[in-house]
């Protein structure tokens, strides 16, 4: 049977993608889903590589000439963009990426020594994957929660206030079959790698409701607030303001501009003309200009 009498899908693809049919096909429904989210279809880009990595844990070569195809973009730019970003891999991942924050407050918090002890404990460094395929460890950047420093995500899922005892204990926890592993906050378990990179092209798992999102620590000054009835320097109308109307305030906003004080910065779009140069990219400079007018007299 020949891809043409199969359907449309399986008639676009070419050698360089070899998915066996059913996969093709099945991938080629959700891409037609994501690109319809969008005004043009190239903009659907990085769900579609999310895609492609729920498929094999990584963006494959397969991968990437399918995103190609499905797009009408060519492999290189496509790979352009799936090596820009480390969110996407370019070789298989584990079932469980474990992510320890080493930046600023979680370094200052213990984030480095949680990171060696995990990386002795597992025998892995950075962006390595243990031997049965379940723990890929990686240093990773702000997470987002430095109330709660500091922090390890694993497939993104938080778990805070950790140390080197309580994170190689959640490494443990995550190759054993013993119980659901439940994160500090949010869903009420870690799915996989595969099954969050799903849910990254934007097919939602029902989840996104459960549990909390925010804590004590990230609510403490909205609470107090609250309580003494603070609000934000400046988020009363200024004076007069209840008077104008919305047209004649927005008029004002734009037009009036304040003079930049000396030794402040201006954008160049901001500042007078002062040379050719300003103007003429490349052109005589003013002393030139000046030179050959005092050679014309």
């Amino acid at each position: 049977m020949t891809a043409e009498t199969q359907g449309p899908e399986l008639a676009r693809r070419t050698a360089a993608c070899r998915y066996d049919d059913e996969t093709y096909a099945r991938l080629a429904a959700d891409a037609a889903e994501i690109v319809g989210r969008y005004p043009h279809s190239r903009s659907a880009l990085l769900p579609m590589l999310h895609l492609v990595q729920a498929e094999e844990s990584f963006v494959s070569r397969d991968g990437i000439a399918f995103c190609a195809e499905q797009l009408g973009l060519t492999t290189a730019q496509v790979s352009a963009v799936a090596t820009f970003y480390t969110q996407y891999k370019r070789h298989p991942n584990g079932k469980y990426t474990v992510g320890v924050c080493t930046n600023t407050l979680c370094a200052v918090m213990g984030g480095d020594e949680i990171f060696d002890s995990l990386s002795e404990h597992l025998d892995v460094g950075h962006d390595e994957t243990t031997e049965d395929g379940q723990i890929t460890l990686e240093r990773v950047e702000c997470n987002a929660a430095c109330d709660y420093a500091p922090v390890v995500m694993v497939n993104w899922e938080f778990f805070d206030n950790q140390t080197p005892e309580t994170a190689k204990g959640l490494a443990d926890s995550l190759t054993s079959d013993d119980a659901p592993v439940v994160p500090t906050r949010g869903a009420a378990s870690v799915c996989s790698f595969k099954q969050m990179s799903r849910v990254l092209a934007g097919f939602t798992d029902g989840r996104a409701d459960e549990g909390s999102g925010a804590g004590t620590a990230s609510l403490a000054g909205l609470r107090l607030a609250r309580e003494n009835d603070w609000t934000a320097p400046g988020s009363e109308a200024p004076e007069g303001a209840e008077d104008k109307a919305p047209a004649a305030v927005e008029q004002e906003a734009t037009t009036t501009k304040a003079e930049p004080a000396v030794g402040e910065q201006q954008s160049s779009a901001e500042r007078e003309t002062e040379t050719t140069e300003d103007v003429t990219p490349g052109g005589p400079t003013s002393s030139d200009t000046a030179g050959a007018k005092e050679t014309d007299k």
